[in-house]
C-alpha cells in the first residue's frame, strides 16, 4: 500500500514513521542464505552458534535497522475479546467497523482474521478532498497492513489480524509502545519454531535479519551497495538475489559459515561515523539506549522470549567471558498459540513485570578499544560449541586452528552482575525438544 503523505503524522505519533518509509524500500530475501543462518540458530540461548563463538540480533540492532523505539509499553493485551478487558473496548467486528468505517465479506475473513487483498482493494487509495476522519480510517488500516505483514506476518503472508484494533484506536498513545522488542520477539520465536526439523516455513520481520547479516558479515555482502540512509535496512533496496539453485547456494552459505574467522564478523558496525551522521537523534536517546543492554523478557502478547545479552557483550564493546547456563524457558514455547480469550498480561504476570522493571537490569561491564571473546570463553567454546555443521569432508579440517593471540591480550572478561530468573521447564514435552535442532544440547541430555 502506498504511503500516502496525509498518514505521515499518524505514523510519526505511532512510532512507525521510519518503518514506513522501508516499504517502498524492501529488497528481496535470500532463502538460502537465511536459511543457513537458521541452522546455526539456538533456541537456548538464543544465539547463532558461528566457529568463533555466538552472536545474535538485539534491541540495538532492531533500533538502527528499523527505526523502531525500543523502551515503552509492552505489546500485549488480548487477541479478541476487547470488550472483556478493556476500557472502551467493543466486541471485534462492531469495533472494526467504527474505527475503519466498513466491515469485510464473510468470504474475505477467516477466524478473526481478514485477507490482505481485501485491505488493499479497499484502502490502497485514499480519495483525494478525503475529510480528517476518513483519512484517520485509512491510516488505521495502513497502519494494520504495515504491523500484519512487514512486522508480524504469519506463515500465510495474506492475512492481518484483528488483534490491533485496541491500538489503532488511540492513535495517540501508540507511540508509547516498545515496538521495537515485540518486533524482536517475534523474529525469535519464529527462529526457535523453525529450528524443529519438522517445520519448513520461516515467518516474522526477515528483512531485518538478512540486513543484520549483511551488516556484521561483510564476506556475505552484495556488491554495489555502498550508500546508505535511514533506517540502515534501506541500504539494500533493490537487492535480487535469485531463486535458481537454491540447495546448492545452502551447501555454500554452510560451509561458508563453517570457513568464518573471528576477523569475518564486524562486532560493533554501528560506531563508525559515517553510520553515526545518518542515524535519526531519536534512536540515542538514553532511555533507548540503556535497553540495548538489559537482560530482560521481551513480549509479543502470549510470546515470551529472553533478551539474553549477557552472551554476547562483544557486540556492545566488552570482552565475552564463558556464559552462565542460559535459562530454560521451554514451558513457554508450548503455549504461543493458544489463549486467545486470555488478558496476557493476567496470564504471564511474572514476564510482565520483568519488562517493567527493566531499568533495573541494565547490564555494566568495562568497555574495551578491541572487543571480542577472551581466551577463556575462546577454550571453552573449542570444547563445548557446535562449531561446525558441514561434512568433514568439504571442511579441509579447519578443527585444528589455534586459538588467535589476540584473544590473550583481551583479558580473562567476567560476568557482569545479574537477577538469576528461574527456569519454567516443559516437562510434558521433552521429547519434543529433544526434536529442536540439529542436535541435542547438555541441558537436554540431563533431562533426559
Amino acid at each position: 500500500m502506498r504511503l500516502d503523505e496525509r498518514y505521515v503524522p499518524y505514523l510519526q505519533m505511532a512510532g512507525l514513521y521510519h518503518l514506513a518509509r522501508l516499504n517502498d524500500r524492501w529488497f528481496r530475501l535470500d532463502e538460502p542464505l537465511v536459511s543457513a543462518f537458521v541452522e546455526r540458530w539456538r533456541p537456548e540461548t538464543h544465539t547463532f552458534h558461528m566457529p568463533f563463538g555466538e552472536c545474535t540480533i538485539t534491541l540495538q540492532d532492531v533500533a538502527y535497522q528499523l527505526g523502531l523505539p525500543v523502551d515503552g509499553h509492552y505489546v500485549s493485551g488480548c487477541l479478541t475479546n476487547f470488550h472483556l478487558y478493556i476500557e472502551g473496548g467493543r466486541p471485534a467486528w462492531q469495533w472494526f467497523h467504527e474505527l475503519l468505517g466498513v466491515l469485510p465479506p464473510e468470504n474475505q475473513v477467516q477466524k478473526f482474521a481478514v485477507n490482505c487483498t481485501w485491505f488493499q482493494e479497499t484502502f490502497g487509495e485514499c480519495p483525494d478532498g478525503a475529510d480528517e476522519e476518513t483519512v484517520r480510517s485509512f491510516a488505521r488500516a495502513y497502519m494494520m497492513m504495515l504491523l500484519g505483514t512487514q512486522l508480524f506476518a504469519d506463515k500465510s503472508g495474506n492475512r492481518i489480524h484483528i488483534r490491533w484494533l485496541p491500538y489503532v484506536a488511540r492513535l495517540e498513545e501508540m507511540g508509547g509502545y516498545s515496538w521495537g522488542s515485540a518486533a524482536l520477539v517475534w523474529l525469535y520465536r519464529c527462529m526457535c519454531r523453525v529450528a524443529n526439523r519438522h517445520v519448513v516455513k520461516l515467518a516474522g520481520p526477515l528483512q531485518l535479519l538478512q540486513s543484520w547479516i549483511f551488516w556484521r558479515f561483510p564476506t556475505f555482502r552484495p556488491t554495489g551497495y555502498d550508500a546508505f540512509s535511514w533506517p540502515l535496512a534501506s541500504r539494500w533496496s533493490g537487492y535480487n538475489p535469485g531463486i535458481s539453485n537454491k540447495g546448492p547456494r545452502v551447501q555454500m552459505a554452510r560451509l561458508k559459515i563453517d570457513l568464518l574467522q573471528p576477523r569475518d564478523f564486524i562486532w560493533m558496525p554501528y560506531s563508525a561515523l559515517d553510520v553515526i551522521q545518518v542515524v535519526h537523534p531519536e534512536v540515542l536517546e538514553p532511555r533507548h539506549m540503556m535497553l540495548w543492554r538489559c537482560v530482560t523478557s521481551l513480549i509479543y502478547f502470549a510470546v515470551v522470549e529472553w533478551h539474553q545479552v549477557d552472551r554476547v557483550l562483544p557486540q556492545f564493546g566488552g570482552v565475552q567471558p564463558p556464559p552462565r547456563p542460559a535459562l530454560n524457558i521451554d514451558f513457554l514455547m508450548s503455549k504461543d498459540r493458544r489463549g486467545g480469550d486470555h488478558w496476557f498480561p493476567s496470564h504471564l504476570p511474572d514476564w510482565h513485570l520483568h519488562w517493567q522493571e527493566r531499568a533495573e537490569h541494565i547490564l555494566q561491564f568495562d568497555i574495551v578499544p578491541d572487543p571480542g571473546p577472551s581466551h577463556e570463553f575462546l577454550a571453552w567454546w573449542h570444547q563445548h560449541g557446535k562449531r561446525f555443521l558441514s561434512p568433514e569432508m568439504l571442511l579441509g579440517d579447519p578443527r585444528g586452528i589455534p586459538i588467535l593471540e589476540e584473544a590473550t591480550q583481551k583479558g580473562a572478561g567476567r560476568v557482569p552482575e545479574m537477577d538469576r530468573v528461574d527456569d519454567v521447564p516443559d516437562r510434558r514435552r521433552i521429547e519434543r525438544r529433544a526434536r529442536v535442532g540439529t542436535r541435542r544440547s547438555q541441558r537436554e541430555v540431563d533431562w533426559l
